[in-house]
């Protein structure tokens, strides 16, 4: 995939859909759900961003990822829930390394609805988007160390943990260990 061809996808980022999910651009009407999970500290602990800390701040980052989509340089989906379309999180593609013909996924989950088994079936969803849609060879995810939750949605995907990275990060005032997880096109079914 070449460049221009990455952009124009995501461009207009196509909208897919799961057994209980539909995942479709995030829109500035997301905010107020957004703020309920981007305001908790505990959704950002294991996150490289900080809480957001009012709705203002959620809207101007909405306006943000506006900006960002029509340059086709944002990969992110919002996850909406099919049985009432309240948007519950994102899931997407964090990196893309089209030279090496992989990329890296990252999600975040309400709170409200860990344990659902949400968060797997969305990046399952982005996992077979980036394998069947854009050719990829190689996706990863990453956490830190602690972030044992974000291990097991890695698992469910069929990831295999590749290692720790050693105070690969200086996040938040401290140096962590990152876990790195991997999945191959020609593994993932």
């Amino acid at each position: 995939m070449t460049l221009e061809e990455l952009h124009r996808v995501f461009t207009c980022i196509p909208t897919m859909e799961t057994e209980r999910l539909l995942l479709r651009r995030i829109q500035a009407s997301d905010a107020q759900d957004m703020f309920e999970y981007s305001s908790s500290r505990d959704v950002t602990k294991y996150l490289l961003w900080d809480a957001h800390p009012d709705i203002t701040y959620t809207r101007d980052y909405l306006a943000y990822l506006g900006d960002r989509y029509a340059l086709g340089d944002f990969y992110d989906w919002a996850l909406v829930l099919k049985e009432n379309g309240k948007m519950i999180g994102t899931c997407g593609f964090t990196n893309i390394d089209l030279p090496n013909n992989s990329a890296e996924i990252g999600y975040v989950l309400n709170p409200s609805f860990r344990g659902r088994g949400l968060a797997p079936e969305a990046a399952e969803a982005v996992i077979r988007f980036g394998f069947e849609r854009m050719a990829l060879t190689r996706i990863s995810a990453i956490c830190m160390k602690d972030n044992v939750a974000s291990l097991r949605v890695m698992q469910k995907c069929g990831m295999s943990l590749e290692g720790t990275l050693r105070s690969a990060l200086y996040v938040k005032g401290q140096h962590t260990d990152i876990c790195v997880s991997a999945i191959l096109a020609n593994s993932f079914i």
